[in-house]
């Protein structure tokens, strides 16, 4: 089997394996919105919108690209391969117009995070959901 076909496979097992379903999009408790439309998440994940609608910065949180979490998020709810929102972020950063966004290691640091960062949005498995955050529905 050559490199390709094992990346090919790979990333096959990944999308078969992966927990549909699984993630939910939510934001610091300041953050005055109850839904964002697909495309406004797009917007906001690929760093292209780094403010919220009442003029405050928008923090972005994010896992590895190759977390099971963020690969099901990237494609779930962005409609993208995680390699593909990787790109955008470089093309920003080379360019010298954009930032990537800060990288957690854990739900647990994505959960802290977001709790204690007002402008904060991530995302984290359904079942950690609590009060100190909010879930943002996605049109």
């Amino acid at each position: 089997m050559t490199f390709a076909n094992r990346g090919f496979f790979a990333a096959l097992l990944l999308c078969l394996t992966a927990p549909l379903g699984a993630v939910d999009l939510v934001v610091n408790e300041s953050v005055p919105l109850d839904t964002l439309s697909r495309s406004a998440v797009r917007s906001i994940f690929s760093m292209r919108t780094t403010s919220w609608p009442d003029g405050k910065p928008i923090q972005v949180f994010v896992m590895g690209d190759r977390t099971e979490l963020h690969a099901t998020f990237s494609k779930e709810i962005l409609g993208v391969f995680p390699h593909q929102l990787r790109r955008a972020w470089n093309r920003q950063i080379f360019t010298g117009t954009g930032q990537a966004p800060a990288k957690v290691e854990t739900e647990r640091e994505m959960l802290d995070r977001i709790t204690n960062t007002p402008g904060a949005i991530g995302y984290i498995s359904e079942e950690l959901i609590n009060e100190q955050i909010r879930k943002i529905a996605v049109e």
